[in-house]
């Protein structure tokens, strides 16, 4: 071997049986791996069809007879009216004082109205119906041509309102008031008691004009009413008339003046749904 050389090393070859060995050793370790990332894959995949699978038949479930629950209904709407005859009367009446100072309007005012309540009193209304309404003192001034305005002292309103259960007694109550020295009254308007009577006469008029409907148009359209599955109702109230201008003329005491409470109507709106089948 010359100088300064070294030996190399031989490559070994390997049999053909631990070439097969080594082989399977490596294709075995990478099957596993394989394996396992493809079992992963399938158990991912596996999770979301389930999953999928659960929420579809939720939704599927929420649907199931939905078209069984749905209902066929017909509406049926009617009015009914009801006539009423007032039986209670209401009137507001007062007067306003002047004076040079509050006390003195005060007293005047106060002279006034004590004369009129003990009148109506006498009249048999009853104190519970009689309320003062207003009650107000304010200064009184008068205004210049020329844009000023002078001091004239002060001024004291006071109302009440007065309820007549009695109502061919509306006349003399507008009668005294003008005697007693009233001089603000407003209008009378025509109410009743109980309205609640006359709106179940025009309620049950009206449901029997809804319930003829109901049979007359299920017969026709060849179905069955099987029951009531929705019900409104709307009252519009009585109309009373109104009297004005009812402080015209009482002051000077002249007749009392004839009042006529007239009748008016209850008007009451139904609806009902029926389901049909």
């Amino acid at each position: 071997m010359p100088n300064g050389s070294s030996k190399q090393p031989q490559a070994q070859r390997l049999s053909k049986e631990e070439t097969r060995a080594l082989t399977g050793r490596y294709l075995g370790e990478f099957g596993k791996k394989l394996f396992v990332v493809l079992a992963g894959i399938l158990l991912v995949y596996t999770i979301v069809w389930m999953a999928t699978l659960i929420q579809n038949n939720i939704a599927k479930k929420e649907f199931i007879g939905q078209a069984d629950r749905q209902q066929r209904t017909i509406l049926i709407e009617a009015t009914g009216k009801a006539t009423v005859v007032p039986d209670v009367a209401t009137v507001s009446m007062g007067m306003t004082a002047e004076g040079t100072t509050p006390q003195e309007a005060q007293q005047k005012n106060t002279a006034v109205m004590n004369t009129l309540v003990a009148r109506l009193k006498a009249l048999g209304i009853d104190a519970k119906d009689i309320q003062t309404s207003n009650y107000s003192l304010y200064q009184w001034y008068d205004y210049t041509p020329d844009g000023g305005s002078v001091f004239k002292g002060y001024k004291v309103s006071q109302n009440v309102t007065v309820k007549i259960r009695e109502v061919g007694k509306a006349g003399d109550v507008l009668a005294l008031s003008g005697e007693a020295g009233a001089t603000d009254v407003s209008g009378i308007q025509f109410t009743v008691d109980e309205p609640e009577a006359y709106e179940a006469e025009a309620r049950a008029q009206a449901l029997e004009k809804v319930f003829q409907k109901a049979r007359t148009l299920a017969g026709t359209l060849g179905v069955q009413l099987v029951e009531i599955v929705a019900y409104n109702e709307f009252s519009g109230g009585p109309v009373y008339p109104l009297y004005r201008e009812a402080a015209y003329g009482l002051e000077s005491g002249g007749p009392a003046p004839t009042i006529e409470p007239g009748s008016a109507e209850v008007t009451l709106n139904v609806s009902v749904t029926f389901e049909i089948r």
